[in-house]
């Protein structure tokens, strides 16, 4: 028996629901367990500030500081990531957070995401499959074949587009979920009449 394989790919686009907000908790001190204090103090209002939310520790570092002109101390960094599964929520709590912690905080990055792909992802795996089809008609064609029934269908390479970067200019950050595009990738064999 006769078979054609052909990887067609799709793409569909979505608007991010989400944000996933990765922050420091930073506090320079002369002494080490003065830099921790800070660090954790700041931690702690992050945690306040985010009531309610899911608030993750990525790591805890510290570090011996020494620049020009200034006694050498120790720098505190507690990283950390908040989920706050509604794009105005992370608005307002960078917003608040901005105002009530100020310098003591430093927003690494805020990642936009979908919370339910399903659907995006259906329609991406819809134009994987139509563009499969697609060109193993045409191979089937070039052949002086004809395609019969599927006979295999393999999925792979579902991913989501480059994360959306921001720089944080004021408080208020007017986050701007633009779209994001979900692929999908199906391999299909065929058998040839």
């Amino acid at each position: 028996m006769r078979t054609l394989t052909v990887t067609g790919h799709g793409r569909a686009t979505t608007v991010p629901d989400t944000a996933l907000i990765r922050l420091s908790a930073v506090h320079r001190a002369r002494s080490l367990a003065e830099a921790l204090a800070g660090a954790e103090s700041a931690r702690a209002e992050v945690v306040n500030a985010a009531a309610g939310l899911v608030v993750s520790t990525v790591n805890l570092s510290v570090w011996p500081t020494s620049e020009q002109g200034q006694q050498p101390g120790f720098e505190a960094r507690h990283t950390l990531t908040i989920a706050t599964g509604e794009l105005a929520v992370a608005n307002e709590l960078l917003s608040k957070l901005a105002y009530e912690i100020g310098s003591r905080i430093h927003v690494e990055g805020v990642e936009l995401t979908v919370k339910d792909p399903t659907a995006a992802i259906g329609q991406a795996r819809e134009t994987a499959f139509a563009d499969a089809r697609a060109k193993a008609e045409h191979l089937a064609a070039l052949a002086d074949a004809t395609l019969g029934p599927v006979e295999a269908v393999t999925e792979g390479g579902a991913g989501s587009g480059p994360p959306v970067q921001f720089a944080m200019a004021k408080a208020d950050v007017g986050l701007q979920p633009g779209e994001t595009a979900l692929a999908a990738a199906l391999t299909v064999t065929w058998s040839l009449a």
